[in-house]
């Protein structure tokens, strides 16, 4: 049997008795009609079962129906930018586009032609010359974080409240006294300068000296493992550490165990980027929901407004996080 035939904008027009310029118009909001044409069109291509072709849809508009997503390079392979990724999917569908996801490359002067409506880039690092790329495209870009780059002007943005979550981590840990250590990031990105420069307030304020110890956003486990080397080998001594990265705080508790410590009994460890595998372990650890799926859905969804108008450019949005307060930080072992 054959395949029924797609109903047209011809047939919806000819059974509503107007032109398919009205009926164009009347279902893409276009032109000045009546609310009530708009209205009856409407109701005849739903009796009919219209469907929009997607494609000639783009096509008079000028658009390709998809958007990029953009992370830091060697960053695609941890939690934080998977369920981001998939918050932004999910979102892009709803709005009948496309995700494209743009690797990192080391010649962005060389990468292929991109041809998007628009770019969501998560986690802009200073000094990225693919941002200057993606800049050049002259569509409307979505950031989750701040753009750090000088003179930097995007049509949207979506951010975390990094200041108030850091505190909030800080006073959980404080409430047991003693010295608290932060495996920090270091300031290309916003995330890993605003949480420093909390972190340097907060001790300040309650008369702290401050222990940060570099390590990069994607972090190896050697990298966890000197710094906590580092921090428990300082005068005073550490009763607890953050370790700020995603996916390091683990590697904080392996290595502070071949130091000879163990948590929570003698070091309480906590993660300030929470993950599922963090919930698992043995011994869970603390850790801030910074909701990478949610951060992914509105900023996708902050992209397609843009695109639409329904947002006038220069938005922006902040995000919700939770503490999650896990054995990993308990006062006794």
């Amino acid at each position: 049997m054959n395949a029924p035939r797609p109903i047209t904008l011809q047939d919806v027009a000819r059974a509503a008795g107007v032109s398919t310029t009205t009926v164009s118009d009347a279902l893409s909001g276009r032109g000045r009609l009546p609310a009530a044409t708009r209205e009856r069109v409407a109701a005849v291509a739903r009796d009919l079962g219209y469907v929009a072709n997607r494609s000639a849809r783009n096509l008079r508009r000028g658009r390709t129906g998809a958007i990029g997503l953009y992370f830091p390079g060697r960053t695609i392979g941890l939690e934080y930018y998977m369920h981001l990724a998939i918050g932004a999917a999910e979102e892009a569908l709803a709005h009948d586009l496309a995700l494209t996801l743009i690797p990192a490359t080391k010649d962005p002067g060389r990468a292929p032609s991109l041809h998007l409506d628009g770019v969501v880039v998560s986690d802009p690092v200073l000094g990225d010359p693919m941002l200057e790329t993606l800049t050049g495209l002259r569509v409307p870009i979505v950031t989750c974080e701040r753009d750090l780059t000088p003179g930097a002007r995007h049509a949207g943005r979506v951010e975390s409240d990094h200041a108030a979550a850091t505190r909030t981590l800080l006073g959980h840990l404080s409430r047991h006294g003693g010295q608290i250590a932060m495996l920090c990031p270091g300031e290309e990105t916003a995330f890993g300068l605003d949480i420093r420069t909390a972190y340097q307030r907060w001790c300040a304020e309650t008369g702290r000296t401050p222990s940060v110890y570099d390590v990069p956003l994607v972090c190896e486990p050697q990298d966890v493992s000197r710094a906590v080397a580092e921090a428990l080998r300082a005068p005073g001594g550490v009763e607890a550490i953050v370790s700020v990265p995603d996916g390091g705080a683990n590697s904080a508790v392996q290595a502070a165990f071949q130091q000879g410590r163990h948590v929570p009994g003698d070091l309480r460890v906590a993660s300030y980027v929470d993950s599922p595998s963090l919930r698992g372990l043995a011994t869970p650890i603390t850790a801030i929901d910074i909701a990478p799926r949610e951060m992914g859905r509105r900023a996708a969804r902050m992209l397609a407004d843009l695109l639409t108008g329904a947002v006038a450019p220069g938005a922006v949005e902040v995000l919700p996080t939770r503490l999650m307060v896990r054995a990993s930080t308990s006062p006794a072992g």
